[in-house]
């Protein structure tokens, strides 16, 4: 069973997690949550550990029962110009902007975080796995994110991104070699592993703030 605090005299300890880092396309997401004190579900896991039915379940159980949570994104231009790390980290800030209960403490999974103001944090290596307000963060980035890619994968079909989301599958890359990128690629990342030159296509919105439900909406 997960852990529900790090800190048990804190009110109100968010959980942030990311989705996406290593694709080739896409944004990167991220998630931050609140849940109540004690919060249980036998199936709340690391969202890598799932099956995408059971993670789209906690989904609809995260966003009932958190006292608050918001999801947020930077897209690939922005990715490009200020590098992955530095882009999820933002992603993290801008969901714990949109929380309507802001934090006493912050849980971060990994082992590197920019400080969000002064609230104070710590990095949890694996912490999806370990706690409770993180799984169900990694749950929330992780699914908003693929919702994201399957739309994208009606304009571009070519690339697979429905099975294989962005990241750098063989199928994928062969898709590019075939097609060329699109807007939606990361230029800075190597998209193939010859360095094959790409056309560079024009920028779409920096980022986005997903989603953001206040606790009375969900309740309602």
């Amino acid at each position: 069973m997960l852990r529900s605090y790090h800190q048990k005299d804190i009110a109100f300890e968010a959980g942030c997690d990311e989705a996406g880092r290593g694709c080739l396309a896409g944004p990167v997401f991220a998630a931050a949550v609140i849940l109540p004190p004690r919060f249980r579900h036998k199936l709340l896991n690391d969202s890598k550990q799932l099956k995408a039915v059971d993670r789209d379940k906690l989904r609809e159980v995260v966003e009932k029962e958190a006292i608050a949570y918001a999801v947020a994104s930077v897209d690939n231009v922005e990715i490009d110009k200020i590098n992955i790390l530095k882009a999820s980290f933002k992603a993290m800030h801008l969901a714990l902007e949109q929380l309507r209960q802001q934090p006493g403490y912050i849980l971060v999974d990994g082992n590197r975080f920019v400080p969000y103001g002064t609230v104070p944090h710590a990095c949890i290596v694996k912490g999806d796995g370990i706690y409770a307000s993180i799984a169900a963060a990694s749950i929330l980035a992780k699914t908003y994110r693929d919702e994201y890619m399957h739309k994208l994968h009606e304009e571009y079909p070519h690339f697979g991104w429905l099975e294989n989301k962005g990241y750098p599958t063989q199928y994928h890359r062969d898709a590019i070699r075939a097609h060329g990128d699109t807007p939606y690629h990361r230029k800075s990342f190597r998209l193939l592993p010859d360095q094959l030159e790409l056309d560079f296509n024009a920028p779409v919105a920096e980022y986005t703030v997903v989603k953001v439900v206040s606790p009375q909406e969900t309740r309602d």
